[in-house]
C-alpha cells in the first residue's frame, strides 16, 4: 500500500472504457490497478487476461521469460520496467524480434498511457510489468 504521504497515480485516457477489455486504471512503484484491481508483482497483461510472470525484477530476465511470450501471439510487447527505463540486451528478446513482434521498454507510467491507447485502438498488445 501507498505511504499516507504519497499520491497514488490515477489514469482517465478515454470517455469510454472498453468494459470486456482490460485497462490500466493506476500505478504506483509497487503495483498497478487492472480494471480497479490492484496487482503487485510481475505480471502480463493482455487485453483480454491477467497473468503472473516468472522473472521478479528486471535484473532476473531471461531468454526463455520473453520466448513464452510468443505463445500469446502478441503484436507488440510493452516491457514495463518499474520507476524508471531499462534495455534489456537484445539476445533476451531474440525469439520475439525473429517473430516480427515489437518490443518497447518503457518506465510503468508510460507502459501504463501506452497499453490503453493500443487496446482502445484494438491492438494485440501485451505488457510485461516489472516492478523496481
Amino acid at each position: 500500500m501507498a505511504a499516507a504521504n504519497q499520491r497514488v497515480n490515477t489514469m482517465k485516457l478515454h470517455a469510454d472504457k472498453p468494459t470486456h477489455l482490460n485497462v490500466f486504471t493506476g500505478y504506483d512503484r509497487d503495483f498497478v490497478s487492472v480494471n480497479q484491481q490492484r496487482h503487485s508483482g510481475s505480471l502480463l497483461v493482455l487485453p483480454t487476461s491477467v497473468e503472473p510472470w516468472r522473472p521478479a525484477n528486471f535484473a532476473d530476465l531471461q531468454e526463455a521469460d520473453f520466448e513464452a511470450l510468443l505463445a500469446f501471439q502478441p503484436e507488440v510487447v510493452l516491457l514495463g520496467t518499474g520507476s524508471r527505463l531499462q534495455f534489456p540486451h537484445p539476445r533476451l528478446s531474440r525469439s520475439l524480434a525473429q517473430a516480427q513482434i515489437g518490443v518497447d521498454a518503457m518506465d510503468i507510467s508510460a507502459l501504463c498511457r501506452t497499453f490503453n491507447i493500443l487496446v482502445a485502438e484494438d491492438r494485440r498488445v501485451l505488457a510485461a510489468v516489472l516492478f523496481d
